[in-house]
């Protein structure tokens, strides 16, 4: 699978690759640091993603403010989009589900339940219709 990872934190993006990694996936991590670097990814590219993997608290935009953008979008508007982030914030949840997220993800304090939860969701979005379409 093509994932665009967008995270502002070098940490983050470190488990990531390093889950990754470890769990001996094949998937192509394409990495934003903001919203705005991921709109200008998606714009330029040829193929787009088939998952989106999405922070909420960054610089520049917020991941609300992205996934308002994108789900505005015709083109992007049925990309799955999960959240991945550490706002256990009843509020942000769901604003994300109304706006149209695929999924909400809260980053566990312990890197093995990190590897956990990021390995179901890679095998959950391997298998289903939609990436496969």
């Amino acid at each position: 699978m093509d994932v665009l990872f967008i995270e502002d934190d070098t940490i983050e993006t470190m488990k990531l690759q390093r889950t990754v990694s470890k769990l001996q996936l094949k998937h192509n991590i394409i990495e934003a640091k903001n919203g705005e670097q991921a709109l200008e990814i998606l714009k330029s590219s040829t193929k787009l993603p088939d998952i989106i993997l999405l922070d909420l608290n960054m610089p520049r935009m917020s991941g609300i403010e992205f996934l308002e953008i994108i789900k505005a979008d015709p083109n992007y508007r049925y990309l799955p989009t999960i959240v991945l982030t550490t706002s256990e914030n009843r509020a942000d949840l769901l604003e994300c589900y109304r706006i149209g997220i695929a999924g909400y993800v809260i980053k566990p304090l312990r890197y093995e339940d990190y590897e956990a939860k990021l390995k179901t969701v890679f095998e959950y979005w391997q298998t289903n219709e939609l990436v496969k379409a």
